[in-house]
């Protein structure tokens, strides 16, 4: 495993702002466990674990924790089997990648991944999803590194407890791998299939530093279209934004802070709240602060 000293986290982010981490551990194969969780206990700061940072946010200023990331090459295994294929990924691909490279092996289902901008472990603890997919739909096992005992095990997915942006997934576990039961498909169909979804995020979405959706929809209804009703968009504090042009993204605008994005966070809630009655739910993972939503 690798140890670095005053890192900033704030950086590896996707909003690009927040501060900085004491230490960054970074775990290099499966059998750094045990000098990984014996690491832990002689320093004892919370560890937080990051991947790509697609959903985080963290804090400006200096923290007393440990980023905890994964430095290892992305395998793929795929096999048929029963149906269609069996599917063992490390945690460390980007999603948009692993779907490209499971549609040039036919591999069908999970085309919606293309749009995600994580990393597969960060989907899998989230439970994320689109396009009328979710890693639910597929996971049949995870592979956790348990990083106060030290210890790796494959959890069978019916262990998972998915739900709806959320698993069974603890601070204290990294995933290393997922295996995936998928369908066949056809490669150019697949391609043309992901080529859309692409051009549906383009045309609906906007680009720059921001942290995807930031309130989870609430039953039978969309965050979006509550925060556009109540006449937020283009909501700025400071350098944060809500964007013209998806209203359930915050934009990181030049000049950002953190506090500017957790206080428009605040406001866009609370305004929400006032005019329809709905308590909206952050999908983003709080890094130094409590999160809105509490």
């Amino acid at each position: 495993m690798k140890i670095l000293e005053n890192v900033d986290l704030g950086a590896r982010t996707t909003y690009r702002v927040g501060g900085r981490a004491r230490f960054a551990l970074t775990i290099e194969s499966e059998a750094d466990a045990p000098k990984v969780a014996q690491w832990l206990r002689g320093h004892e700061l919370p560890p937080v674990v990051m991947g790509r940072g697609s959903n985080t946010l963290v804090a400006d200023g200096n923290h007393d924790l440990v980023m905890i990331d994964i430095d290892v090459e992305p395998h793929l295994e795929v096999e048929r089997d029963a149906g269609g294929w069996r599917v063992v990924a490390g945690a460390s691909w980007a999603l948009p990648q692993l779907a490209r490279q499971l549609a040039d092996h036919a591999v069908g289902g999970f085309a919606w991944a293309v749009g995600v901008p994580g990393s597969l472990g960060g989907a899998v603890v989230m439970n994320a999803g689109g396009h009328g997919g979710e890693m639910s739909h597929c996971v049949t096992a995870v592979q956790l590194l348990d990083l106060a005992r030290g210890s790796v095990r494959w959890v069978p997915a019916a262990d998972m407890h998915f739900s709806y942006r959320h698993s069974a997934v603890r601070s204290t576990d990294v995933v290393l791998a997922a295996t995936m039961s998928l369908p066949h498909g056809s490669p150019d169909e697949l391609r043309a299939q992901m080529s859309e979804i692409v051009a549906w995020r383009r045309e609906h979405q906007p680009g720059g530093r921001n942290a995807g959706s930031v309130f989870r929809n609430p039953p039978g209804d969309h965050a979006a279209g509550l925060i556009e009703a109540a006449g937020l968009k283009g909501l700025r504090v400071g350098g944060a934004e809500v964007s013209t042009k998806h209203a359930n993204f915050i934009q990181a605008l030049d000049g950002a802070t953190a506090s500017d994005v957790h206080e428009l966070i605040r406001r866009v809630r609370d305004e929400v709240a006032t005019t329809s009655g709905i308590l909206l739910q952050t999908e983003i993972k709080f890094v130094g602060f409590p999160e809105v939503s509490s």
